[in-house]
């Protein structure tokens, strides 16, 4: 398989692996409806909350949408795009270091994109899916890094989103209508994508032309181009006119006895004068409720950037024109996305929010819903005050209602979210576990880094048993579990400890400050011993 190699690639490609883990720190005043919906909004370093978030939602995610930097080289956007920005930079010259500093543009969005598309592949589930947009500019770079991380046999497709209404004059070449939305499945084997709704449109070329009993119908072509042995037959109209066989270089798609059958059951048009070339009648009634998707997308389906544009001017106040986002993605084009590649209670993850538009389209989905479980999603925004005052803003008026700019007030879609920053990490620079660091904090972090799976929700309670996988009890001896207040007291695994753990008829790993029992005990009780905080994972 080819490969792509950049500057700075040896130091990003197990970047991710290093990444410390941090902890969330809720800001309740920043929170919006009922926090306990299961929508979360993080605000921090992509790279950070995301290995943050790992814990929880690994092997979770449904659906991942995400709307990187384009890097056209455009300096002045909002969202920086050609990935110049100072948080950037520096990150760069921790990671990459001196070479970070001269990278052309296109090695900067390599190196920033890699161990970020790796941290987002380990929150898909089996049947989960990731889309991408980007333009030009470097999507011939992701398909090459996507392929390495999720492998050429899960690309999926290519979508191109018709993202103008009328072709730009001032172009230099040529008008640039479009955009790339790259689908990848976690496995393509067993992702499938819904169907998309029927348009009123596609509806309206049904039509009943004889009185049906059956309703609505159109006509499709009973010929074909691939030969079949029994496609070569004479038909007889109702008129008497003898039609010799299907037309020139073709042939008919079903055998003599099927047409028969359906001519008996009327599917079959002959025209209205009864002498016509024969078209099988297909009735609305009959056909699925809803269409396969396909790669052309356009904007009278699913908008385009100036319906964007006023969308969001609708939602959330800016100081001036020039801190309005040039591109933002309408919320029907997010909508269509989700549709695709979700189904009720799924969770949805999109790690460069941006003006929060896959938030909003989660509620609009889930108000249209009757008794089904809703949509979650998950959004994560760098810049914090775009965060406060444009991601959160925004999902926060959808949910909650406003007033628009005509003075009237458009109605709420219900939900609500937790939002949070970044906190400290999980350990100190020395290496030690942080005096602030919560059971559950920690009981997550060793649960996830032991099994690779994130604790099942509702387990983390006030036992030292966290749960059970693949046939392994793990075990948290910390922050005085069993009411030992006393320095150490009941992190230390003694006879008197181990008689107090939940029982566990299986291998079982224990995580504590110490261990008093000989390795004799250990065996008979299948006990693998971690120190902590020397045996656990930090990153």
């Amino acid at each position: 398989m080819p490969t792509l190699n950049w500057i700075g690639k040896e130091a990003v490609v197990n970047h991710h692996q290093q990444v410390p883990f941090h902890l969330l720190k809720d800001v309740p005043d920043l929170a919006c409806g009922e926090p306990g919906e299961g929508n979360l909004i993080v605000q921090g370093d992509n790279l950070v909350a995301l290995k943050a978030l790992l814990p929880y939602y690994a092997g979770q995610v449904k659906c991942i949408y995400i709307d990187p930097p384009y890097n056209t080289g455009n300096e002045n956007w909002v969202y920086n795009d050609n990935v110049n920005s100072p948080l950037m930079r520096e990150w760069l010259g921790k990671v990459v270091g001196k070479e970070g500093e001269t990278l052309d543009r296109h090695d900067r969005w390599l190196c920033m994109m890699y161990p970020r598309l790796a941290l987002l592949r380990q929150f898909l589930r089996e049947d989960g899916a990731i889309f991408i947009s980007l333009d030009d500019n470097e999507i011939h770079a992701l398909r090459y890094a996507m392929d390495e991380i999720f492998g050429p046999d899960n690309f999926i497709t290519t979508v191109l989103w018709q993202k103008v209404y009328s072709p730009k004059n001032s172009a230099r070449h040529f008008s640039e209508d479009h955009d790339y939305i790259v689908v990848y499945a976690k496995k393509a084997e067993v992702w499938r994508p819904n169907l998309v709704p029927r348009s009123e449109e596609q509806d309206s070329a049904y039509i009943n032309r004889d009185n049906d009993p059956r309703g609505a119908w159109k006509t499709s072509d009973l010929s074909g181009r691939n030969p079949y042995s029994e496609g070569l037959y004479s038909v007889t109209c109702p008129s008497g006119r003898i039609i010799a066989g299907p037309p020139k270089g073709r042939y008919w798609t079903i055998s003599k006895e099927k047409f028969a059958a359906f001519d008996s059951e009327k599917r079959i048009w002959w025209g209205r004068k009864g002498d016509s070339i024969p078209q099988l009648k297909r009735f609305l009634s009959e056909v699925k409720q809803g269409v396969v998707p396909q790669t052309m997308w356009f904007y009278g389906d699913v908008g385009h950037t100036q319906d964007a544009k006023k969308e969001l001017l609708q939602l959330v106040e800016f100081s001036d024109s020039e801190s309005v986002f040039v591109t933002p993605k309408p919320t029907r084009l997010i909508e269509r996305i989700v549709q695709i590649a979700t189904s009720p209670g799924d969770l949805v993850l999109d790690s460069f929010a941006g003006s929060g538009t896959t938030g909003h389209a989660v509620l609009k989905l889930n108000q249209a819903m009757v008794d089904q479980a809703p949509r979650r999603f998950i959004l994560v925004e760098i810049e914090a005050k775009i965060a406060r005052q444009v991601t959160a803003e925004r999902v926060r008026r959808a949910a909650s209602g406003y007033a628009n700019t005509n003075g009237g007030k458009v109605e709420g879609l219900g939900g609500g979210f937790r939002y949070c920053e970044l906190g400290e990490s999980l350990f100190d620079e020395s290496g030690k576990i942080r005096e602030t660091v919560s059971f559950a904090d920690l009981a997550r972090h060793v649960y996830f880094t032991e099994t690779g799976e994130p604790l099942p929700r509702g387990r983390v309670t006030k036992s030292p048993l966290l749960g059970e996988c693949r046939g392994v009890g793990v075990y948290l001896l910390y922050n005085g579990i069993l009411n030992d207040k006393t320095a150490n007291g009941g992190n230390v695994l003694t006879r008197s400890v181990l008689a107090q753990l939940p029982t566990y008829d299986g291998q079982k790993v224990i995580y504590c400050a110490g261990c008093l029992l000989g390795k004799d005990r250990l065996q008979a009780e299948r006990i693998l011993v971690r120190q902590t905080p020397y045996e656990i994972k930090v990153s």
